[in-house]
């Protein structure tokens, strides 16, 4: 679970802005369940976000803003190639350097990890577990002026040789230390602490962008029957017209691969495949429609398909290419396995936009359905947006809704309805519309630009 994230000198962020799930002690008797303790802390981290702002205003650069430090956590960066981070650029801070700081949950533990970059080189980073407030550094880094990397990880428990020598060399000035672990080493050499950390930024920060898909959807689905059966109900419970949904996974030869594909991309598809950790790759063909290969002795390669099944006025069942779905029910069956895994994983899905393509009421009945479903939980849904009918009370508490806005300077702030004195019987929605809490477009402009629409014709 995340339960902060600060950044600063990054998009539309200048100086720094703090995003905080903490919950507030002030709010203690308003939906208690939405909220889980923190581990050696008295205070407890909420399991939902709502970022509302105007268009502009910079609530998906905090979206953007995690996906940059879960790619700094874990990839490969070309010698020479940068650190592929993106300044603010209206202040005259472009040579100064971006800074990430993110305090996350897993294994039971509180971590805290972070960086400070410039365009060529990470100039610091570190990695601590926090316990009762006070800081375990498990290793810290330094780039010098010069480019040369120095790793100082005596915190790190059972260190093997390998480790060890690792961070002895350092590795790339424009690459993190954690992302020259997960491409350097075995997952058996990580040890406890960098294998919990890692584990998460893989498979446990799921980010769904407004135009993206949830990564290998017909591959989980095949290989998770009961999500599929879940999402089959959930789409026909809310009238998409979907009775059910059809799932296949098919083995099917290297010839029939090749005869889909490019012989270009074969070729590269079967070369991932032998570098990838896990010995697998995937090809989107198109909606609902897969190729997947495994690495084996002898590879072997599948084809999967999704299909929706309608049923028609004379009680047949008339199957459909998911490419022939809305955009609104695609949208929404990419969202399911986050309602599906909230009983068995921590998993924190963090999604752009999630009023794309959806009706308001539907994205209110998703969210609903997160919140409720399971009121000790440890899966987290943080979700940008427009949709004026979540600010009900009924619905969320005051901490987990969060605004952002642009000031004078055109920077990012962030803050939280909490900053507001409300009365618990506030029509929200009503109050946000009329400007009471900023963050809604300023249409001055406009009018004047209708006024003289009408001046000229």
């Amino acid at each position: 679970m995340i339960v902060s994230l600060s950044v600063s000198n990054f998009r539309s962020f200048s100086s720094e802005e703090t995003f905080s799930l903490t919950a507030s002690n002030r709010l203690f008797g308003s939906h208690d369940s939405h909220a889980v303790p923190i581990p050696d802390s008295d205070q407890k981290v909420l399991r939902a976000g709502v970022i509302y702002g105007a268009n502009g205003a910079g609530k998906s650069n905090l979206f953007k803003a995690l996906r940059y430090v879960k790619s700094v956590a874990l990839s490969r960066r070309k010698k020479g190639s940068g650190t592929g981070r993106e300044p603010f650029r209206l202040g005259g801070t472009t040579d100064e350097p971006s800074s990430f700081d993110l305090q996350f949950i897993v294994g039971g533990k509180l971590y805290r990890f972070g960086f400070k970059t410039d365009d060529q080189r990470i100039s610091e980073e570190w990695l601590a577990q926090v316990i009762d407030k006070r800081e375990k550094l498990l290793y810290e880094r330094i780039t010098d002026l010069d480019g040369k990397v120095t790793v100082d990880a005596t915190g790190l428990n059972g260190s093997n040789d390998k480790l060890t020598a690792l961070a002895t060399i350092g590795g790339p000035q424009n690459q993190s230390f954690l992302a020259t672990v997960n491409v350097t080493l075995e997952t058996s050499d990580y040890g406890e602490q960098l294998g919990e950390v890692l584990n998460w930024f893989k498979q446990g920060l799921k980010l769904i962008g407004p135009g993206s898909s949830f990564g290998r959807l017909g591959h989980y689905f095949a290989n998770n029957p009961g999500c599929a059966e879940f999402a089959s109900s959930f789409l026909k419970s809310v009238s998409t017209g979907v009775d059910h949904l059809e799932v296949s996974k098919k083995e099917i030869t290297e010839e029939d691969l090749r005869s889909l594909l490019p012989e270009g991309l074969v070729s590269q598809v079967l070369k991932d495949v032998q570098e990838e950790e896990d010995g697998t790759a995937l090809v989107k063909l198109s909606e609902g429609n897969e190729l997947f290969i495994e690495r084996t002795a002898e590879n072997h390669y599948y084809r999967i398909t999704i299909r929706s099944a309608h049923e028609s006025l004379k009680g047949d069942i008339v199957p459909f290419d998911l490419d022939e779905e809305s955009d609104g029910t695609r949208r929404l069956l990419n969202l399911m396995p986050a309602l599906h895994t909230l009983h068995t994983s921590g998993t924190v899905y963090v999604i752009d936009e999630i009023d794309r393509s959806m009706h308001p009421n539907l994205v209110r009945e998703y969210l609903d359905f997160f919140l409720q479903s399971c009121s000790d939980c440890r899966a987290q849904i943080i979700v940008t947006t427009h949709e004026s009918n979540l600010l009900d009370l009924e619905l969320l508490r005051r901490d987990e809704i969060w605004f952002a806005e642009k000031d004078q300077g055109s920077a990012t702030r962030l803050y939280s309805l909490t900053d507001f004195k409300v009365r618990t019987d506030l029509d929200i929605r009503k109050h946000y519309l009329q400007g009471r809490f900023g963050a809604v477009p300023f249409l001055g402009d406009i009018n004047r630009l209708r006024d003289g629409e009408r001046q000229t014709t």
